[in-house]
């Protein structure tokens, strides 16, 4: 730690360093990630998702700025879990970063097998945007947690506005922070329960979020006027929903819809009730914990906290998985009382009888139906993967030059573009007003094949009139139509069993580098822990030059195309309807 710099970082947009804009947005991205604004911890090199890095440590950071700033136009620059390993001959339009963070091959991608190799220090968790230089802050979800507590309007409630609504989750961290103004931009009002004081501060200083309390009859005085009066309010409760939703079910407090974006991707960092931080933060601030200890609590919390759920489903709540990886931790803690998975984390054979006897206690005896669904489903199962179906996804962008005039320019050019697309309109109109620029002036909006592409030009046709100042760098999430492999998230429930099945994204990390992405990543991990999905992420530069041009229409169209095909191929009449209208070729 004693490379790490004295000041906080950031993209500086008053010189260019590297000999190329692919290599020059690679840097800046990096930094930005790494934006004090922007960052969960920057100091630690911590993104996002309890653990996402952005590189693997101190040493390496500074090796890959280097390595940035020398990179040749014909070279690609090749990176393992966050360290620079390879400086490769290619060609002008290859890649200039090729990343790979935290892969591990199948028997040994458990989550404690990844934890030895971190401490050793050969692996990385790179999360999804972390690891591959395009976080852009608590933003980079917020659409797509406004998109589906509008969809749970529509579908659920067969309403446009959740007003007189009341949403209940729980995480106030970079992504889940998204929440609170997700539910108020709908008109809804949101009860956010969070362990950590600070995190809510932080969010409510960011505009994120109202109010907030550490008093749950305040919380739901609060909650239930707004509800009554059918105003938007978001309130950030400093709790544990371990004990806030079995005592709301006690109350018989039942909210309209119910989700959770805790940090329980990994059970060493859900906070279990009666600790005020995770495993390794209670280790860095020198307090004596036994890792089998915490991981019991943290089992025992999560069935507590799923078994609140389970109850609030069946007194007429909305409940939706958001792709945390909940479910699949309760499932685990179920079969290792059951004694049909081994204990995890240092367990001993007494803790696990401490946790049979805590699920006995709580009457939690499956989180799986009949038909070996989730009891409750998971949000891209219940309102996504339609918009998968059309190849509609996170498409983000960040201006280069860190003008807000750039990006106000490209905001008003995406709605003269299309025009009658309402909530795209109504979503870049309210993220105007209420969306604080973090970092790099940023933008995120949902795109369907063909429209990625033809903003693509739009926007390198902004900079070549010079409408634009600088050029531009265009990205997504890993969580899109056809570039994720994760059983309880993006790809439960596919249509013909196939879950699992993880060739989806290695096509479209291929497609995408032979295309000419500026960079290009795959990932495993990302979102709901090490062993659970496998994912692909892109990133190009618009630098408002004829060549790019080209490399924009390529990209832009084969990384939606490739979820439009993985979801014919999973026999989704809505994709092969899409296929047939948009031209996009299926074999027969």
């Amino acid at each position: 730690m004693n490379l790490k710099p004295d000041e906080p970082l950031g993209a500086d947009t008053t010189k260019r360093y590297c000999k190329t804009w692919d290599a020059e947005a690679a840097l800046r991205m990096l930094l930005n990630n790494l934006h004090p604004d922007v960052a969960r911890n920057w100091e630690e090199l911590i993104v996002y998702g309890g653990s996402g890095r952005a590189a693997r440590n101190w040493k390496e950071f500074h090796k890959i700025v280097r390595a940035l700033k020398e990179l040749e136009p014909d070279e690609t620059l090749c990176i393992q879990s966050g360290k620079p390993v390879y400086i490769a001959p290619t060609h002008k339009e290859a890649p200039r970063v090729i990343l790979a963070n935290s892969n591990l091959v199948g028997d040994w991608a458990t989550q404690d097998y990844f934890d030895k190799l971190d401490r050793m220090g050969l692996m990385m968790y790179g999360q999804m945007t972390a690891g591959s230089w395009i976080y852009i802050g608590t933003q980079g979800i917020l659409q797509g947690t406004y998109e589906t507590f509008a969809a749970a309007g529509k579908k659920d409630f067969n309403t446009d506005s959740l007003a007189g609504k009341l949403i209940l989750t729980a995480g106030m961290g970079a992504m889940s922070g998204a929440q609170p103004m997700a539910a108020t931009l709908n008109d809804a009002v949101i009860l956010d329960v969070e362990v950590k004081k600070k995190e809510i501060a932080r969010k409510v200083k960011e505009d994120y979020c109202d109010k907030m309390t550490d008093d749950l009859d305040e919380a739901i005085d609060w909650a239930m006027a707004a509800k009554k009066d059918r105003e938007p309010l978001s309130i950030g409760l400093v709790g544990n929903a371990a004990d806030i939703h079995p005592e709301l079910v006690r109350r018989k407090v039942i909210p309209d819809i119910l989700t959770d974006q805790t940090s329980a991707h990994e059970v060493k960092k859900y906070v279990p009730s009666g600790y005020e931080a995770n495993f390794v933060e209670l280790l860095e601030k020198g307090v004596d914990v036994r890792e089998g200890e915490y991981v019991r609590e943290s089992l025992k919390s999560m069935a507590s906290h799923v078994k609140a759920m389970i109850d609030m489903q069946e007194q007429g709540a909305v409940v939706f998985d958001y792709g945390n990886a909940l479910r699949n931790q309760v499932e685990l803690a179920l079969n290792i009382a059951a004694g049909q998975a081994p204990p995890v984390g240092g367990m001993t054979e007494a803790d696990v009888a401490d946790l049979k006897g805590h699920l006995k206690k709580i009457g939690l005896t499956k989180v799986r139906n009949k038909d070996g669904g989730y009891i409750y489903p998971g949000f891209v199962l219940r309102y996504i993967r339609p918009l998968f179906c059309e190849g509609k996804g996170p498409f983000r962008w960040a201006c280069l030059s860190g003008d807000p005039d750039d990006l106000l320019a490209i905001d008003e050019a995406l709605i003269s573009a299309f025009p009658d697309d309402k909530p795209l309109i109504r979503w870049i109109k309210r993220a105007q007003k209420t969306v604080p620029i973090l970092g790099l002036p940023t933008r995120i909006c949902w795109l369907a094949y063909g429209d990625r592409a033809k903003f693509g030009r739009i926007i390198n046709d902004l900079i070549k009139d010079g409408k634009v100042t600088a050029p531009v760098v265009i990205g997504r999430d890993h969580l899109d139509c056809g570039s994720v492999a994760s059983p309880s998230r993006e790809t439960e429930g596919m249509k013909d069993g196939s879950d699992a099945i993880s060739d989806w994204p290695l096509l479209n990390f291929a497609l995408n580098a032979v295309n000419g992405a500026s960079w290009v990543s795959f990932h495993h991990g990302g979102g709901v822990g090490i062993g659970k999905s496998l994912h692909a992420g892109m990133v190009i530069v618009a630098d408002g030059t004829k060549e790019r041009a080209k490399r924009l229409e390529r990209v832009l169209t084969v990384d939606p195309g490739t979820g439009i095909a993985r979801h014919v191929d999973a026999g989704y009449a809505l994709a092969l309807d899409v296929s047939k209208k948009k031209d996009v070729k299926i074999p027969k």
